[in-house]
């Protein structure tokens, strides 16, 4: 199965959080065996978005509900897929760039109005909490991994396998240690830089990590990002320590601590994301 080459910020939520008939349904979907494997999701999900935009295009289609399932002291919790957003994302990135004329063509302006709405709602947390519209449980980035994710895990958090026919790096840690990471990390941030985008960018994630319910699991995944990277490449990473290392510096006031942290992260990413072209 080929890999794609993304990294995923995931949050596991327990059964409780979702209301009744959820969890009748997530019941039945775990003791049915259905439950879907991270290392084989990516690619099932990016095959169910293709085949959606391909067919015909007269409403935003319906697709079978799918998720990632983990246990956690006795606790079933549930990472769902959520693919109509992931399709009305890309009915929206499909007319980016085209000649109107061609972008009406394959999605239609009443179907990129639906798209639209459904984006929206979910990127709105207020509508979100306030309407019951469906969360999205899982953030994608390819070719790297967001600077602003490693605020939310601690290196001790790390779980890594190189075997031949697993390799996964990935962190998960409770989401009440989460969020207290991301706020002091933006009480850090806002008092050294102010306003800047990378403020904005964990201010938005911290407010994402609200949504959920307050015993949930938050999982940092590498994805296929480990089928670029050798094994001692994976086992010296230290992205965590040098996102704690520059907040830190931050803080004292030091800013060529914070300086040379935030270098060697950018390097190695930049390093990366550079492979895309190579590809």
């Amino acid at each position: 199965m080929p890999s794609l080459f993304a990294s995923y910020l995931r949050v596991y939520e327990p059964l409780t959080a979702f209301d009744r008939d959820r969890q009748l349904f997530w019941r039945r979907y775990v003791k049915e065996g259905r439950a879907v494997a991270p290392i084989e999701g990516p690619v099932r999900q990016r095959t169910a978005v293709i085949e959606a935009l391909g067919a015909g295009w007269t409403r935003l289609p319906d697709l079978p509900e799918e998720a990632y399932v983990l246990e956690a002291d006795d606790t079933l919790l549930v990472c769902p897929w959520n693919l109509r957003v992931r399709v009305a994302e890309a009915a929206l990135s499909a007319r980016d760039g085209v000649p109107p004329v061609l972008a009406d063509a394959f999605v239609p302006p009443v179907l990129a109005g639906q798209a639209k709405a459904v984006v929206e709602d979910w990127r709105s947390g207020a509508r979100v909490l306030e309407h019951g519209v469906p969360r999205l449980h899982e953030q994608i980035a390819t070719w790297g991994v967001p600077l602003r994710w490693f605020v939310f895990v601690d290196p001790e958090e790390r779980e890594l396998t190189t075997r031949p026919d697993r390799r996964v790096l990935r962190y998960r840690t409770e989401i009440s240690k989460a969020r207290r990471r991301a706020s002091r990390g933006l009480s850090v941030l806002r008092k050294s830089v102010g306003d800047a985008p990378i403020t904005e960018a964990v201010e938005e994630g911290a407010r994402w990590l609200e949504e959920f319910h307050p015993r949930s699991v938050v999982e940092l995944d590498y994805g296929g990002l480990v089928d670029l990277l050798p094994d001692e490449t994976l086992a010296a990473d230290d992205s965590p320590e040098l996102v704690a290392a520059g907040l830190a510096g931050l803080s004292r006031g030091d800013a060529d601590a914070a300086t040379e942290a935030y270098e060697k992260l950018v390097a190695r990413w930049r390093a990366v994301q550079l492979l895309e072209r190579c590809n």
